[in-house]
């Protein structure tokens, strides 16, 4: 839903565009202090959090940013981060500039030297967070379109839950271990963070869910596999050494496949419906996995309509399949209590050697002790007296 914007007079923005009609991979090229020109629908929290991790001044969008059903936290997020947002009618901006020029955004306008190259609706703070608000209100929609979608999925997707899809033999061994799958999601880069101590003394199988791959390398570890249609994974992530596994269509189509033979690299192609991150959940699960610990997934109604596709269905059954070795990251994080090491041990020992030797030190009786000990040893070692 758009509501105009105030008559409140608003800073001129300015910056160089940068545009992307998929924001998930327009992030991964986006400077500070540039301009994002998108063309996403209701936009998801994921993706704000990717926008402001780029430092951006200011994001255009040529779809309504906020949804009419539910509150999704996308604009939220970017006005609280203080980033100009302006909605546009249309998407005819895409073609009327390119990367590189500069813009000047007054108020909802956008102008290049001089020129007005479209107009839209300034996304004011106040009426964002009073729409959200109303949103949280009205939410009951949104909940009966999930509800019904959910249904249909347990009609037409039946072999996701009664486990009749084919996995091929994998290369990792799940028998037995604790899984841990990164998912680009909410908060995954922080929680990622938060379960490193737990990653160091359990050794989970790391598994990254397309762009959670890049994650859990930015961590300093290495994934064991990689899930997906490998359009969010960079090419570096990918050479790593993990296994590669594509998520096919479950007509075989595989639009990874592709990018994967013109890298070179190995890969196994598993055709299943649902989402990507449901098939690394369904992996680890079918392949023996202990626990399965879910980070950046979805874990509420909100999460779950934030997203805003029709296969997050499929990954609410999915976990309804999977029902109690699926755990999530924040919990395991505030749970584990990570063993000490050998630190806190080397520094005891130390510090009572070095009490001891100042103690031998200010004694004359124990320094005569010691040099008997001392003659004592040198005798039995052999040494000369």
């Amino acid at each position: 839903m758009t509501i105009p914007s105030t008559t409140t007079p608003s800073p001129v923005v300015s910056g160089a565009v940068r545009s992307g009609r998929r924001t998930k991979k327009l992030v991964r090229t986006l400077r500070p202090g540039e301009i994002a020109l998108i063309d996403h629908e209701d936009l998801d929290r994921v993706s704000a959090e990717d926008l402001i991790t780029a430092e951006v001044c200011a994001v255009i969008n040529c779809r309504p940013s906020r949804s009419d059903e539910y509150p999704n936290m996308g604009p939220l997020l970017l006005i609280n981060a203080g980033v100009c947002l302006i909605d546009l009618p249309d998407d005819r901006l895409f073609d009327r500039c390119r990367d590189g020029d500069r813009l000047e955004l007054r108020g909802g306008e956008v102008w290049r030297n001089g020129e007005m190259l479209a107009a839209g609706a300034l996304q004011e703070p106040e009426l964002v967070r009073a729409d959200n608000a109303q949103r949280r209100v009205e939410i009951g929609g949104a909940l009966e379109a999930f509800a019904r979608n959910t249904v249909e999925h347990m009609v037409e997707e039946q072999d996701l839950l009664s486990g009749k899809i084919d996995l091929p033999r994998f290369d990792t061994d799940f028998r037995d271990r604790p899984a841990l799958i990164v998912v680009r999601g909410v908060d995954h880069k922080a929680d990622l963070q938060a379960l490193r101590p737990y990653i160091r003394d359990t050794r989970p199988v790391l598994v990254g869910v397309d762009g959670g791959a890049n994650a859990i390398i930015e961590e300093g570890f290495k994934p064991d596999m990689i899930v997906g249609d490998m359009d969010s994974a960079s090419d570096g992530t990918l050479r790593s050494g993990a296994e590669l596994v594509v998520h096919a269509y479950p007509d075989g189509r595989a639009p990874g496949r592709e990018l994967l033979d013109s890298l070179g690299l190995e890969h196994k192609v598993v055709p299943a419906p649902g989402t990507s991150q449901d098939v690394a959940m369904l992996i680890a699960g079918e392949k023996g996995a202990s626990m399965i610990i879910s980070v950046g997934s979805q874990f509420n109604l909100v999460e779950f309509l934030d997203k805003n596709r029709r296969g997050m269905s499929s990954t609410f059954l999915t976990r309804l399949r999977l029902g109690e070795k699926i755990v999530d990251a924040k919990g395991v994080s505030r749970l584990y209590r990570p063993s000490p090491g050998l630190s806190p041990a080397v520094i005891v020992l130390g510090a009572g050697l070095v009490a001891f030797i100042i103690v031998v030190l200010v004694t004359p009786a124990l320094r005569d002790v010691v040099d008997l000990l001392w003659l004592k040893l040198r005798v039995l070692l052999g040494g000369n007296v």
